[in-house]
């Protein structure tokens, strides 16, 4: 009693020694970089008796005992400590935890006893996936999916049902895309499941997680395609427990598209990685795109509505035509090495601009074999490879 009316007071020696480790929770949605394989996601729900005093210290007791243990934690109420209304939020609502550890259900409940003053225990086992939605995944929640449409729900659906029916495939691959002939690219090179994303659109560690719930296999490669994305992929590794995620953090489609291209099935998981994040050393990328505004960028004047040829380390070239930059960019990037240039046109390219710019490629480069796919790919006129 003395110990808890301390807490509460403030009062006496004591008073320092908690403060000293009191314990201050992350922010909710927060993802443990710590999360291994070996962790283990839990929803704790403590319902309190009635009659009991003070349950926000009692309940403060609780987030103590598993300091210990705990690779991350959060709790809600957050604040239960200075907030005397906590202790009558949690005889209402009960309180509620998220662990994420590497320990069974029986050793939490070693720390956790029901007894006088806490009338129940429940733990589950939750995704990491949970975990990351934090108080939401505690059911009181819903989250409502208002950009797709009623049939891509249903198709959604169907599509995931289906899969949990199959028994797992060896292998699978998700892969970052925008354009629906880059995205047919992918499909036709085996690629399970597409997400929509790119520079100006990029998917979250949640869109990651839900393209590896749908893709049933063992082992899940992920293409991220983008710079910018490769975080989000290896956060929706490190909380994925149930399935091998591979993430080969290809920064542009080209690269992606060399990968899956390079993957062999007679090869470990380990022998492919390591295959693919070879191969894709070899792949130079251009993107053609227009300036939204003046800017100074690589020693180079820039302004609103030019053309720019970027590389993989910058601006290669800048103009107001964007079949000549494209070229002035290819220039710095063709070497006495290169045998192969991959062309994929957006959709402000027409086929037969794509023809004609295709050609002239071809008288430029004789010796070299000159692709060209319709990518479909919104911002970006051209996206080239060069190999």
């Amino acid at each position: 009693d003395a110990f808890l009316t301390s807490i509460k007071t403030g009062e006496g020696e004591k008073e320092k020694d908690i403060k000293e480790n009191v314990y201050v929770e992350p922010q909710q949605f927060y993802i443990a970089p710590m999360a291994t394989s070996a962790s283990h996601f839990y929803k704790i729900y403590l319902t309190f008796a009635p009659d009991v005093s003070m349950a926000n210290v009692h309940a403060y007791k609780v987030v103590y005992s598993l300091k210990e243990i705990a690779e991350d934690l959060l709790h809600y109420p957050e604040d239960i400590i200075s907030d005397e209304s906590s202790a009558d939020e949690i005889l209402e609502n009960g309180f509620k935890i998220l662990l994420q550890a590497q320990c069974g259900e029986e050793q939490l409940r070693e720390l956790i006893k029901e007894g006088y003053d806490i009338k129940k225990v429940d733990i589950v086992e939750c995704t990491g996936r949970e975990f990351q939605q934090g108080f939401d995944s505690f059911g009181t929640e819903i989250r409502i999916d208002l950009e797709s449409s009623v049939e891509e729900i249903e198709a959604q659906a169907e599509a995931k049902e289906k899969a949990a029916q199959e028994p797992r495939k060896p292998v699978g691959f998700i892969a970052v895309s925008i354009g629906e002939g880059l995205n047919e690219i992918f499909r036709e090179l085996g690629v399970d499941y597409i997400i929509e994303g790119g520079q100006t659109m990029n998917p979250s560690t949640d869109d990651m997680l839900t393209a590896i719930e749908h893709v049933n296999a063992d082992t899940i490669f992920i293409l991220p395609n983008n710079k910018n994305i490769v975080m989000a992929a290896n956060q929706a590794r490190d909380l994925t427990t149930d399935k091998h995620i591979v993430v080969i953090p290809t920064k542009t489609v080209p690269q992606g598209i060399t990968a899956v291209i390079n993957y062999n099935a007679e090869l470990s998981a380990a022998e492919n990685e390591e295959a693919m994040l070879e191969e894709i050393k070899n792949v130079k990328t251009g993107q053609v795109t227009y300036a939204v505004r003046d800017t100074h960028i690589d020693d180079k004047e820039i302004h609103e509505g030019d053309i720019m040829g970027i590389g993989d380390h910058g601006i290669l070239a800048v103009g107001t035509a964007i079949e000549t930059t494209t070229k002035d960019m290819l220039a710095q990037l063709v070497d006495e090495d290169s045998e192969l240039i991959s062309l994929y046109y957006g959709e402000d390219i027409s086929d037969e601009e794509a023809e004609k710019f295709t050609a002239e490629l071809e008288a430029l480069y004789p010796d070299m074999d000159v692709d060209v796919h319709s990518g479909g790919q919104p911002i970006y006129y051209y996206v080239l490879a060069v190999e």
